[in-house]
């Protein structure tokens, strides 16, 4: 199963993903993870990824699809992934597909969360208070979802034309909405 999992900050999408790998028996590859574990062994890949990072910049397309393709290269990924944080941009749908098709396999399906704006700011700034994230304030997170909003929707319109998207209510408790997700992808054919 080669799966994306999408949806805006606060979500559920990294909560939701532990799941769907652990019921697939696949690896959630999170972008943000493969940055880290790169930074932190040393890698070329991290140290470039690093310069970025540290500057508060984003890391360049050319480094997060080298990072990516490393990482679904892996031995445990060979049966399948499930991606979070990834693809962020157009030019990355097209390098993922590349990326997929290089191995003779395809991608089953994108599932996108969807979620109340107002419930997902309510969660965050809860979020924000628990963890003391002083710089999670209402205005930030607001932003942070018309952002989402603004670069995800090219994406999710990419993958609803090839009729990949699997929209699952995100609202609710993390036990509903994962039995959602698992019924929502019963109906998709395994490759």
């Amino acid at each position: 199963m080669r799966l994306i999992i999408m949806g805006p900050p606060g979500a559920g999408k990294g909560t939701q993903a532990k799941f769907i790998a652990e019921h697939f028996k696949i690896p959630a590859i999170s972008t943000g993870d493969i940055f880290r574990a790169n930074v932190s062994q040393g890698t070329e890949l991290g140290l470039e990824a690093k310069r970025y990072m540290d500057a508060g910049d984003y890391v360049p397309d050319e480094v997060t699809n080298l990072m990516v393709r490393n990482r679904i290269d892996e031995p445990d990924a060979a049966n399948g992934f499930l991606l979070d944080g990834y693809p962020r941009t157009l030019a990355q749908v097209e390098e993922l597909d590349g990326m997929i098709r290089f191995t003779g396999h395809r991608l089953d399906a994108v599932v996108v969360l969807t979620v109340d704006q107002d419930e997902i700011v309510g969660r965050l700034l809860q979020r924000a208070q628990v963890e003391g994230r002083a710089d999670d304030t209402e205005d930030v997170i607001r932003r942070r979802q018309e952002v989402y909003l603004e670069q995800t929707e090219p994406l999710i319109a990419v993958y609803r034309s090839r009729g990949l998207v699997v929209e699952v209510d995100g609202m609710g408790e993390v036990a509903e909405v994962t039995q959602r997700i698992f019924a929502a992808l019963d109906i998709i054919p395994e490759s």
